[in-house]
């Protein structure tokens, strides 16, 4: 189905603010051109409000969520159905990319899902690897490790220059949620 001939592979990580909503924000411009999305996020069970928008465009773009992160707020290893549920969710999105259904697959948060130990690098490799040639892939998330990298097309690098989360601004609904 996909409308690409050459598909890439695209990676939005860094410490900054924005990598989800870029990898969003393509989803959204794409939908606008006909394409459809498969969108998968890792570590957010938390009802953020993209799902909430993103319904008005559910013809053009699906969007699923994979496992939690609240083990990071406090500060403890993710349990064991952590690990399963994330697993569970880059199998999904590996058939769904397969099905010949979408244009883009988004991996949302699987990068940092390494760095947290809920996958290993070799799966997202292997996943990067085994991208139809006419599929967009789009994977965001902190810590991006240099082998990824080294995969991808292209590579964003959001910066933190400056933040109001250092005057203790926690996440505001409609912005960060």
């Amino acid at each position: 189905m996909s409308n690409f001939k050459k598909g890439f592979v695209q990676i939005y990580t860094g410490n900054g603010k924005g990598k989800t909503t870029a990898a969003i924000g393509q989803a959204v411009r794409a939908a606008g051109f006909g394409l459809k999305t498969y969108i998968a996020q890792f570590m957010k069970e938390f009802p953020y409000n993209e799902l909430k928008s993103l319904r008005y465009l559910s013809e053009w773009i699906t969007i699923e969520q994979f496992g939690k992160d609240d083990f990071v707020y406090k500060r403890e290893l993710p349990k064991s159905e952590d690990i399963a549920k994330v697993r569970k969710g880059l199998e999904i999105s590996r058939n769904n990319m397969l099905s010949g259904n979408y244009d883009i697959i988004i991996l949302d948060e699987a990068i940092v899902s390494i760095y947290f130990k809920l996958i290993e690098v070799n799966e997202l490799i292997e996943f990067i690897k085994s991208k139809p040639e006419n599929i967009e892939l789009i994977l965001t998330g902190r810590y991006c490790p240099q082998e990824l990298i080294d995969l991808a097309d292209l590579v964003t690098e959001m910066n933190e220059v400056k933040h109001y989360y250092q005057k203790g601004i926690t996440s505001r609904r409609g912005i960060e949620s």
